[in-house]
């Protein structure tokens, strides 16, 4: 390395003044270091995807709508910036839960989480939740289920549950207007999982939810796809299964390239080994992100980054046809 070569570029400093737009801060924060080079960087990759047009899988995990995050995902799908949604149930459960008309409501972080329980309200930071309309709703989840037998994978059952709803700002009703397949592999842990259990103690129906039905289907749209792009906001689950997609697809297809873009948000760290923090070099190793994927790692709070990072987007105006991929199965 040359020295003259090293130090050719210099850091910006942020001049606010000259800083009217979203879209023209995240590209000064471009110029900076730390987390906003990074999260510029990260901007840009998703700005490639689109202009790219390959097929964008989206993996939401963490507080999101506790967060206030629901109506930019919707929007994101709106304007055709994400093809495919893997999600917790936890995200999904409370995006119906906001859509039936309950709320969130700001909390205090040093509140007695003892007599919270006692008043029926669950805390998740400072954000509250109205644990009996939580319990009303699990019940009116088994209840819509309760006569419906036989075997779908989430991407289905996701739709037939966006029926109880009518939201514009809904993940859920958004993904189904515009045929964005919604996955939700780890469905047993959240309170939709909870509200089947229940209808199915008590009736002994309902229907049985076949994951690996959503692996043939994540499997398929990985190969069908020309060029994939992965967005992991979070990490756990809906990380690890979209780049699982790229192992399945190799495996049932054969010859199948990892993700020519990957981009992450993470509060997580790397050095602990963790799924959630790993990075995405470290998943070239396994083949889920291609050796010549262009790819960024912001680690920042997602209810900062992601509407900086969507706020961009949307001021760049990219003009890209949904891919309405759920009409395909």
């Amino acid at each position: 390395m040359k020295r003259e070569d090293l130090l050719r570029e210099e850091i910006e400093h942020i001049d606010l003044e000259m800083v009217s737009s979203i879209e023209e801060l995240v590209e000064s924060l471009g110029s900076t270091s730390f987390q906003g080079r990074a999260l510029a960087d990260v901007a840009r990759i998703w700005e490639d995807m689109l202009n790219d047009d390959v097929t964008v899988f989206l993996g939401l995990s963490g507080a999101m709508i506790a967060g206030g995050l629901r109506k930019v995902v919707a929007d994101l799908m709106k304007r055709s910036m994400i093809d495919v949604v893997v999600s917790t149930g936890a995200i999904l459960y409370q995006d119906l839960y906001q859509a039936a008309g309950y709320k969130h409501y700001k909390g205090d972080v040093e509140a007695p989480d003892a007599e919270l329980h006692d008043n029926y309200i669950d805390r998740i930071y400072d954000t509250y939740v109205d644990e009996y309309a939580f319990r009303t709703l699990d019940i009116l989840i088994g209840r819509k289920f309760a006569e419906q037998e036989g075997t779908m994978g989430t991407r289905l059952f996701m739709d037939h549950l966006s029926d109880m709803v009518e939201d514009e700002d809904s993940i859920l009703c958004t993904a189904k207007d515009l045929d964005v397949p919604v996955y939700c592999p780890a469905i047993a842990d959240s309170s939709i999982g909870i509200g089947l259990a229940v209808v199915r103690s008590r009736t002994g129906k309902g229907p049985t939810i076949d994951t690996i039905q959503d692996n043939m289907e994540m499997a398929k749209l990985v190969n069908d796809a020309d060029g994939t792009g992965a967005i992991y906001i979070g990490g756990g689950v809906p990380k690890n299964y979209i780049n699982d997609a790229v192992v399945m697809a190799d495996m049932i297809y054969g010859d199948v390239p990892g993700h020519e873009y990957a981009v992450q948000l993470t509060m997580d760290r790397p050095e602990w080994g963790g799924l959630s923090g790993s990075t995405l070099r470290e998943a070239q190793s396994w083949g889920k992100v291609d050796r010549r994927a262009k790819r960024s790692m912001a680690f920042v709070d997602m209810s900062i980054g992601l509407p900086l990072i969507a706020g961009y987007l949307f001021s760049k105006g990219v003009d890209r046809a949904p891919k309405r991929l759920s009409s395909t199965f």
